[in-house]
């Protein structure tokens, strides 16, 4: 409760910049009030309108082709019977979890550049043109998700290895008994056993499709592929970090967080009508 008050409560106060032309020397309840003019320019703003889209992009690409991949290893260890290489490989899974993304930066620099890295060099080496990971903008989004499924599917299947846990085994004895393969138990057992989870994280998953972390698009972005790379948390760094705009970077910040819980409520609304199964 008290890191809650602290981190998550207490700085909503500080919403009411995105109402005032903030001025650091006179504080937030000192500076003068403009009412709503913060949110007319942003939404004046190209870069920001472009930001929105990437975000909105991006997020979709993750959430479609990257939601199901920790489903699908959790259902493969779970169906894995040799129980060291079954642990070998859950490590394996989770280490790049635990890797800081300015790390991957480099490394996927070191690796990915197009004439220096490495990858490259090897293709040529090969007798391959070099492939543009970092420098075009397809080859960039493709990039960025691949870094960002490596990172995090092996961690994300913890939570539906946890609810695996939760199936009777006497639902896998009795489907032994009729003579059902494992693909046959993992479609009629396993997956119905692990909806709940499923569909709470999807709903979860949704509720954050306004919002993106700002390491990874700032890391593995440059100025060549902006485009596509600059995303609401980066254009937030650049317009109130580097540009000390704190009005439009708390209006942007507070713009986000309305569409963020829109989408939440949404989700949840949608997936109680359909699955009758909610977060609440």
């Amino acid at each position: 409760m008290i890191y809650f008050i602290t981190f998550k409560y207490v700085p909503m106060l500080g919403v009411v910049v995105a109402f005032k032309d903030y001025n650091v020397f006179k504080g937030i309840f000192d500076s003068q009030w403009i009412g709503f003019d913060a949110f007319r320019e942003i939404f004046r703003m190209d870069a920001f309108i472009k930001a929105i889209r990437n975000t909105f992009v991006l997020n979709l690409l993750d959430l479609v082709v990257g939601f199901p991949i920790p489903i699908i290893l959790a259902l493969l260890l779970n169906e894995v019977r040799v129980k060291w290489f079954k642990r070998s490989a859950q490590t394996l899974l989770y280490l790049p979890h635990f890797i800081s993304w300015v790390f991957i930066g480099g490394m996927a620099t070191q690796l990915l550049a197009t004439n220096s890295g490495s990858v490259n060099i090897f293709l040529n080496s090969l007798g391959f043109e070099s492939i543009p990971f970092l420098s075009d903008k397809t080859h960039w989004v493709m990039t960025y998700l691949a870094a960002g499924f490596w990172r995090e599917a092996g961690w994300g299947t913890i939570l539906y290895l946890a609810a695996l846990t939760g199936i009777n085994k006497e639902l896998y004895e009795a489907a032994d008994v009729d003579g059902a393969t494992r693909l046959r138990k993992m479609w009629h057992i396993t997956l119905p056993g692990i909806k709940p989870t499923i569909v709470i994280l999807l709903i979860l998953n949704v509720g954050h499709m306004a919002a993106i972390g700002f390491d990874r698009p700032f890391l593995l972005g440059n100025p060549g592929v902006r485009d596509v790379s600059e995303v609401i948390s980066t254009y937030v760094y650049t317009v109130g970090i580097q540009s000390a705009r704190y009005t439009i970077a708390t209006a942007i910040g507070l713009f986000q967080a309305i569409i963020g819980l829109i989408f939440l409520l949404s989700a949840d609304f949608i997936s109680r009508k359909v699955n009758d199964q909610g977060i609440w």
